[in-house]
């Protein structure tokens, strides 16, 4: 069970910093404050999406 928790906390750490990330590089390149804070939730979202992918799929191989 420790296990599982901390492999949720260190993806979640990963989708935050991809967002920090996202919303940096957009600042950077000029966007406004709304247009930065959706591109870093859709990175968050993103990395969040393709996390549960990638577990679905390996929970299906390990079957």
């Amino acid at each position: 069970m420790a296990l599982v928790l901390l492999t949720v906390a260190v993806v979640v750490i990963v989708a935050l910093l991809c967002a920090v990330g996202a919303g940096v590089l957009a600042r950077a390149d000029g966007a406004t404050w709304p247009t930065a804070l959706a591109r870093a939730a859709s990175a968050f979202v993103a990395v969040l999406a393709l996390s549960a992918t990638v577990t679905a799929a390996l929970a299906a191989c390990l079957r």
